[in-house]
């Protein structure tokens, strides 16, 4: 039957109250029986009473909200996606996938088409030397003008109400059930802890919003006229990241005197090991010289003898 009409306890009106609790646990039971057959379940776990918290997530659940086409019909989900009835939430490039706890188990699937190309180049030529690293990009930490750029209503990241299509399997009549409400709120929480996961949604690299600024670090470093490469500061400013200045380090070597360098050079330098054999054939071979070196000088001394002899 639908919404109303009789079969729901054989009489007319809505049908029986099942509690929050009551859903969580046959939800529970359902997903259980999911995972056995390998599927990895991605609930939805809401702290507190605000559904994000980051700027990513606060953005998307603030552009979803502003659009007249949902100002309805989202209120409905909020209550649904704080209590935990979104079991499952995974997102993919175009796509959602979700299982929501109502009466019954439902899934939920939304559709998301591609960013346009136009847009996404747009987006990057406003936002090239803006940026600063790809940490800061994802943390939201940045300038109030790339914040503009990237949640424009028209011409950001968000998709717009007419790029998004939604399906349900619960019986409700309405376009946005609270189910599919409940996880549109559900991926403004997903992206509190993974953000990058809305370019993968619109089928964009945010890497190249990173590469866009190194290329414009680079096309200013080099039309500077100071160097054609990039000093260590730069690279850090780029990458966000903290590089060993080398050219420090090659001075601080330079600095030490050639006596301490010598004398740091004997001393890292290790002595072999000698063996038995060898120190053996040393010592024959100076028993040697010094038996040499005494017929010598006794021979030396008899000459010198015999010469006194024949003068006297």
């Amino acid at each position: 039957m639908g919404r109303y009409g009789y079969g729901y306890g054989g009489g007319y009106g809505w049908k029986p109250y099942v509690s929050v609790a009551e859903r969580r646990r046959k939800a529970a039971k359902k997903l259980a029986s999911l995972q056995k057959k390998g599927m990895d379940v991605l609930p939805v776990v809401i702290e507190g009473r605000k559904i994000a918290k980051t700027f990513w997530g606060v953005a998307w659940c603030d552009h979803l909200e502003s659009f007249s086409d949902y100002s309805n019909r989202l209120p409905r989900g909020r209550s649904y996606v704080r209590n935990g009835s979104v079991c499952h939430l995974a997102i993919t490039q175009g796509s959602i996938e979700a299982k929501v706890s109502g009466s019954e188990l439902y899934t939920v699937k939304v559709q998301i088409t591609k960013l346009p190309a136009a847009k996404w180049q747009a987006i990057k030529k406003q936002s090239a030397g803006k940026i600063g690293s790809l940490l800061e990009l994802l943390q939201g930490k940045l300038s109030d003008q790339v914040m503009q750029i990237v949640t424009d209503r028209k011409e950001g990241l968000f998709p717009l109400p007419k790029e998004i299509s939604f399906k349900c399997d619960c019986p409700d009549w309405a376009g946005m059930c609270k189910h599919i409400a409940a996880v549109m709120y559900g991926i403004g929480s997903r992206l509190d802890s993974s953000p990058d996961l809305l370019f993968t949604l619109r089928g964009v690299d945010h890497q190249e919003l990173i590469a866009v600024d190194a290329e414009a670090a680079l096309s200013t470093a080099t039309k500077s006229g100071k160097s054609k490469q990039l000093a260590s500061s730069d690279l850090s400013d780029v990458f966000g990241i903290d590089l060993a200045n080398a050219d420090e380090t090659s001075t601080d070597a330079d600095s030490v005197p050639k006596k301490r360098k010598r004398a740091a050079t004997k001393k890292s330098k290790t002595k072999e090991p000698v063996s038995k054999k060898v120190v053996k054939k040393k010592i024959v071979t100076r028993k040697k010289k010094s038996s040499t070196d005494a017929l010598t000088s006794g021979a030396v001394a008899a000459k010198r003898k015999a010469v006194k002899k024949k003068k006297k």
